[in-house]
């Protein structure tokens, strides 16, 4: 059986479907029933449950965006930093292996060279290094908690999209965002992504960090000219002349904008599909709430 922390969630959803497809036994932990934030009552229902893997979903990404973040520091400093660190304590405890989703989101831009950030590279958009997001910041300050832990994986996920339309699906926020900023980033496709990892446990790779995003890297421009290839949106999309006119008009806080290598994954047997075919394919197949 598998334990999943934050199934009611964008990503937690999309873990429930997985497993369900697949026929494996899991416990949609509630802290309704059980309150996994107290390392003692988590560690108290793996030893007697006994599930064999626990995947934590669970986090703080603030609605609609992460302007939500500054707003709500607590809870976000709470469910992306302070919460990892009480689950790996339980986990440890009971013996139970574990993965956590967290986030590319700890960098900006690119690699000196122009290639994408590496695992091993050090984060470059966190509370340490540069003007973050609050957001950001603590996604990082949850992986230095997690650091040195031997049974875990640490998958980062980037700008989530699928093929339903939902608010959390970066493809129905740029067809709903009056003005759009253009960047390159690094994104993930959600199935492939809750696949991805879940085979890092099938597979039993190596346990450490992930860069879990679709090969290559898309332009904000690509994904609106595949919007409109694909007929789903014809509505004239309108972009921000810079950065800073997009910080003046219509945010609170600074974006991660970046490029991640996921060759790591690859190397370990799992492959995701290329970015530009994975947009493409979901916009084919859109589905409307």
């Amino acid at each position: 059986m598998i334990y999943l922390l934050g199934g009611s969630g964008y990503v937690g959803q999309a873990y429930q479907a997985l497993l369900t497809r697949k026929g494996i036994p899991f416990r949609n932990l509630r802290r309704a029933e059980i309150d996994y934030t107290q390392p003692a009552i988590l560690s108290a229902a793996l030893k007697a449950e006994k599930p064999e893997f626990l995947i934590n979903a669970a986090g703080y990404t603030g609605k609609p965006n992460v302007d939500a973040c500054e707003l709500h520091k607590t809870e976000c400093l709470f469910g992306n930093a302070v919460l990892p660190g009480l689950i790996a304590q339980a986990c440890n405890e009971a013996g139970v292996p574990w993965g956590h989703v967290s986030s590319g989101c700890i960098y900006s831009g690119t690699r000196p060279d122009g290639t994408g950030f590496e695992e091993e590279d050090i984060p470059n958009f966190t509370y340490r290094t540069n003007h973050c997001s609050f957001y950001s910041g603590s996604k990082a300050l949850g992986e230095e908690v997690l650091a040195g832990q031997p049974t875990i994986y640490l998958w980062r996920l980037r700008i989530p999209f699928d093929h339903v339309e939902n608010p959390r699906n970066y493809l129905t926020k740029l067809m709903r965002y009056p003005r759009l900023l253009e960047a390159t980033n690094s994104i993930s496709e959600l199935a492939e992504f809750v696949a991805a990892t879940f085979a890092c446990w099938e597979k039993r790779v190596p346990f450490g960090t992930y860069n879990v995003t679709n090969p290559g890297a898309i332009t904000t421009h690509e994904v609106v000219e595949h919007i409109l290839k694909s007929g789903v949106c014809k509505k004239e999309f309108v972009f921000f002349r810079n950065e800073d006119e997009f910080m003046k008009l219509a945010a609170k806080t600074p974006r991660s904008n970046c490029v991640m290598d996921s060759s790591k994954l690859a190397r370990a047997g799992i492959v995701m599909s290329e970015v530009h075919e994975a947009v493409a394919r979901d916009l084919r197949n859109w589905s409307r709430a």
